[in-house]
């Protein structure tokens, strides 16, 4: 497959590609082309280093010809830029494309961290983006729990239940099966699109656990 990163430079990014380039050719999106370039070529040395070799390919290009060209692609972006990007990149996509969000809405107060839709009032991440997909069932929540620090470091192996929120079964086993390539990954379905502000929660509530209890790099694991 042909899976994209929009927002492909930052850690999220950068540990997808090291991960999945093994097996799919990974799109890093980014608004500057040239800076997507740059991260593709570093991505590649450090995947064929850590791998001994790959199966796919790394490439940077700007956002849309990412959006346009993929099979999956993965909306590695803040939250506050959900409106001004995919608004952009969402009318331009495949049919077929499933679209990954693992946005999450918080921000960070004096109390600690805390959810933007209870505090605030507005929407949550899955409903901003599902207003711009032409076929919305094709949006799956996913990957909001997952250490960037330990993701981009492709010689790790994790242990981490990832919770999964969707409603079309197609691009659900897409996705599970994503899950499932990485290495002590594991898909925990929480239900249709409509609950995935649960799945968004749980990010905010790992980070405190991990401020207040002094904890490194933690992630969820249902037992």
């Amino acid at each position: 497959m042909k899976i994209g990163i929009i927002g492909g430079t930052g850690g999220m990014g950068k540990g997808f590609a090291l991960r999945w380039c093994l097996k799919h050719d990974v799109l890093i999106g980014s608004r500057d082309s040239q800076r997507a370039s740059d991260a593709a070529s570093e991505y590649v040395s450090i995947a064929k280093e850590s791998h001994g070799g790959i199966g796919g390919t790394i490439a940077g290009k700007d956002n849309v010809s990412v959006a346009e060209q993929s099979d999956v692609l993965i909306l590695a972006i803040p939250y506050e830029n959900i409106d001004s990007i995919c608004s952009e990149l969402l009318g331009k996509i495949k049919d077929s494309c499933t679209v990954i969000s693992p946005i999450v809405p918080m921000v960070k107060t004096e109390t600690g961290f805390e959810f933007i839709p209870i505090k605030e009032g507005k929407p949550f991440a899955h409903q901003m983006v599902q207003k711009y997909m032409k076929n919305k069932s094709k949006l799956v929540s996913a990957f909001h729990v997952i250490s960037e620090k330990k993701l981009v470091d492709p010689k790790l192996a994790l242990d981490y239940d990832i919770f999964v929120c969707g409603d079309d079964k197609e691009s659900l086993d897409v996705v599970n099966g994503l899950i499932s390539e990485i290495k002590g990954l594991r898909a925990i379905f929480l239900g249709s699109g409509a609950l995935a502000y649960l799945a968004e929660m749980s990010t905010p509530l790992l980070l405190n656990a991990m401020i207040k209890n002094k904890m490194k790099n933690p992630g969820i694991k249902i037992l």
